[in-house]
C-alpha cells in the first residue's frame, strides 16, 4: 500500500507540475471565449451595418464568436460608456464614433477618445454639399459665390440634429471661407434621410450629408453632389471634387467609425485585435461590403488611429466652440 501510495503521489504530482506549465500558455491564448463588441448606434444603421460585418470576419480570423450588442441613447455616449467600462480584458471591444470627440464639448459626457484603448480606424466619409436637381447652382463655387453674397441665414441647410456632426461641417467651411459660422442657417432633422426630402421639397437650399447617405437620392435623378470636404476624391463617387480643387480652401471633416476597447487593455491582446482587424480590413469580403453601400475605407493602426482621434477631438472642439455649441473648455 505504501508503494501504491507513493506511485499516485508521484503521478500526482507530475500532473501538477504539467498543469502549472501550461496555465500561462492557456492565460496567453486569446481569445479563448466569445468576445462582445458593442455599437453605441441602433440596429440597421450605417454604424451597425460596419460592425456587423467587422464582427462576422474577425471571427472567422481568431476563432471565436464576436457578438455584436447595441446600446444606444444620449447620441452615443451610453455605449461609449459602456466600452470605457468594460474590464480591459478584451472580451469587451467597440466601435468608437465621431461623437466621442464631440459629445464632451457639450458637456454630455466626460468621455473623450483618451478613455479608451484605440485599435483600429477601417472607415471615414466625408460630408459631401448636394443640392437638389432643381437648384440653379451647377458647381460649389456657384453656390458659395451666392452664399457670400447672402445675408446670414438666407440660405438654409441640414443633415443631422443641431451640433451634430454635418452641422460642425457647415460650421468648419464656412470658417474656413472666412464667413461667419451662421452665414448658413441650420435646420436640425432627424438625419440624413428626412434632410435629402426636405431638399427635395424645396425647403432646404443644400445639404451637407456625406455621399453615401445621399446616394439614393443623387441615382434617383432628384439631387446632385457639387463637392466633398476631404483631402482627396472618392474612389466610390469620383465626378465629385473637392473643396480644394473648387474653392481653393483645404478644409476637410469627416464622420469616422474604429474599433477600440476599454483603456489599459493588455499590449498582447491589444497586437492580437490589431493584427486581425488588418486582414479584415484587407479581404474582399470586407472591401466588397463597404463599396457596395458607399462607405469609404481608411486604415489606421492603434498609433496612427489614437493621432487621428486627437485631431479629430481639436477639429471639432474649434467648430463647437464658434458654433456656440461648447460647454466645456
Amino acid at each position: 500500500m505504501p508503494g501504491i501510495t507513493r506511485r499516485i503521489f508521484a503521478a500526482s504530482s507530475v500532473a501538477a507540475a504539467t498543469s502549472a506549465l501550461l496555465s500561462p500558455a492557456r492565460a496567453q491564448a486569446y481569445p479563448a471565449r466569445p468576445v462582445t463588441l458593442i455599437v453605441p448606434w441602433g440596429a440597421g444603421g450605417g454604424t451597425d451595418a460596419t460592425a456587423r460585418i467587422v464582427a462576422t470576419l474577425l471571427e472567422k480570423e481568431l476563432g471565436q464568436p464576436f457578438n455584436v450588442v447595441n446600446r444606444i441613447g444620449g447620441s452615443g455616449a451610453v455605449g461609449h460608456a459602456e466600452i470605457a467600462a468594460a474590464a480591459p480584458d478584451g472580451y469587451t471591444i467597440g466601435t468608437l464614433t465621431v461623437e466621442i470627440a464631440m459629445l464632451h464639448w457639450q458637456a454630455l459626457t466626460q468621455l473623450t477618445p483618451w478613455n479608451f484603448t484605440p485599435l483600429a480606424l477601417v472607415n471615414e466619409d466625408p460630408p459631401g454639399v448636394q443640392v437638389s436637381t432643381s437648384s440653379p447652382y451647377k458647381t460649389v463655387k456657384e453656390l458659395m459665390d451666392a452664399i457670400k453674397l447672402a445675408p446670414p441665414g438666407r440660405f438654409k441647410a441640414s443633415g443631422t440634429g443641431q451640433g451634430g456632426i454635418w452641422h460642425l461641417a457647415l460650421v468648419g467651411w464656412m470658417q474656413a471661407m472666412g464667413l461667419p459660422a451662421n452665414q448658413v442657417a441650420w435646420s436640425a432633422s432627424n438625419g440624413a434621410a428626412p434632410a435629402m426630402q426636405d431638399l427635395v421639397a424645396g425647403s432646404l437650399d443644400l445639404t451637407t450629408c456625406s455621399v453615401p447617405e445621399a446616394r439614393a437620392t443623387i441615382e434617383a435623378g432628384q439631387a446632385r453632389s457639387l463637392a466633398i470636404m476631404a483631402h482627396a476624391r472618392n474612389p466610390i463617387f469620383p465626378d465629385v471634387p473637392t473643396l480644394k480643387e473648387t474653392l481653393g480652401v483645404d478644409y476637410s471633416t469627416s464622420s469616422w467609425r474604429g474599433i477600440g476597447g476599454p483603456k489599459g487593455l493588455p499590449p498582447n491582446i491589444a497586437t492580437t485585435l490589431t493584427a486581425a482587424l488588418k486582414k479584415v480590413y484587407d479581404s474582399p469580403a470586407f472591401k466588397d461590403f463597404m463599396t457596395g453601400r458607399g462607405f469609404g475605407t481608411v486604415w489606421c493602426d492603434a498609433g496612427q488611429f489614437e493621432t487621428f482621434m486627437d485631431q479629430a477631438n481639436s477639429q471639432m472642439g474649434q467648430a463647437m466652440k464658434a458654433a456656440g455649441f461648447a460647454k466645456a473648455p
